[in-house]
């Protein structure tokens, strides 16, 4: 669809554009009617939808805040004042299920209607299938939410990651497992917290983190924990919020230069979720969270040696080796 796009915009000599919407509109509905599981899973931060954009090579990305003027004003407005006034459209391209304007009473044939009258030529692309399933916001969230990490990349065109900046944490990695052989940093986390409070997917992965070296390329394996950390007090620091903590299994010399004092803290990272593990599990003490994390860093490097030659994950991993550096996160 965005291939279209930027060829029609080619064609007409006008920037591609993409217009959005932030909140999502049913994340508003659900917060006025007081009615939260009305609210999709959350598939991606806004930053993480503007990153893929400007990737896909979209020129500009206009996000309409959805509030409640927005949410009462008629198709026929949207179009005179957005699309006409606003933005001068030369050329729209919607989905085949796109509705618009109050009640959802705007539709392609409405735009199309509208285009004939101002000028502007309006195009509805069908639906894109992959291995015979439609692409589609839902499928994508549907197979994240049964861990269905392989689905969601082939739906994706890449595997699912989520970026995001590394804040401060309670600093409870440090000390799990610290003084276990060869553990002497414990199991240090990078974290990134989300103001959104219904992730598409959670539990603990198999992961590769973007982000900490030169190399935008250059992915690191670890292990993280997508969710609200069961086993912990609810009322510390991250005040129940949901939280991506991943540990890094690799430490790769090159990256430490790049880091100020051996820290990340409030660099941008991208963490790809290649695999899950298991769900969150509550552990009835931090000796036995410990265990878990040993073992689940165990499980994600025998998963790692039975799939990195997947061309998938393999393009953009360095090759991994056995820690030589005590981790500095």
């Amino acid at each position: 669809m965005l291939a279209l796009l930027q060829n029609e915009a080619r064609h007409r000599g006008v920037p591609s554009c993409v217009l959005t919407f932030e909140p999502h509109p049913r994340d508003y509905f659900a917060a006025v009617h007081h009615k939260p599981d009305l609210a999709p899973a959350r598939i991606a931060t806004l930053r993480d939808k503007l990153s893929e954009l400007a990737r896909c090579g979209v020129d500009e990305c206009v996000i309409l805040p959805f509030n409640a003027a927005l949410a009462q004003q008629s198709a026929t407005s949207f179009i005179e004042d957005t699309l006409l006034d606003a933005l001068n459209v030369r050329y729209v391209l919607v989905g085949d299920d796109f509705r618009f304007g109050r009640q959802r009473q705007g539709d392609d044939a409405m735009l199309d209607a509208a285009g004939n009258t101002h000028g502007f030529d309006v195009a509805r692309m069908q639906s894109y299938e992959v291995h015979g399933l439609r692409v589609s916001s839902s499928a994508v969230r549907e197979a994240l939410s049964q861990s269905r990490m392989q689905d969601a990349a082939a739906l994706l065109g890449r595997p699912y990651s989520i970026s995001g900046h590394v804040v401060h944490g309670r600093k409870l990695g440090r000390e799990l497992g610290a003084s276990a052989p060869g553990r002497g940093d414990g199991f240090r986390t990078l974290n990134l917290r989300f103001a959104h409070w219904k992730p598409a997917a959670s539990g603990i992965f198999v992961v590769q983190v973007f982000g900490l070296s030169a190399d935008p390329q250059q992915g690191i394996l670890g292990v993280a924990n997508l969710g609200v950390r069961p086993s912990l007090d609810p009322d510390d620091v991250n005040g129940g919020r949901v939280l991506l903590e991943t540990h890094c299994l690799e430490w790769p010399p090159a990256v430490t230069p790049h880091l100020a004092d051996g820290e990340a803290y409030g660099k941008i990272v991208r963490v790809e979720l290649l695999h899950q593990l298991h769900e969150e599990r509550k552990y009835d003490s931090l000796d036995a969270l410990t265990q878990g994390i040993a073992q689940d860093c165990a499980d994600a490097r025998i998963w790692w040696t039975a799939h990195a030659a997947n061309p998938t994950y393999a393009h953009t991993h360095t090759q991994t080796r056995r820690q030589t550096t005590r981790d500095r996160i």
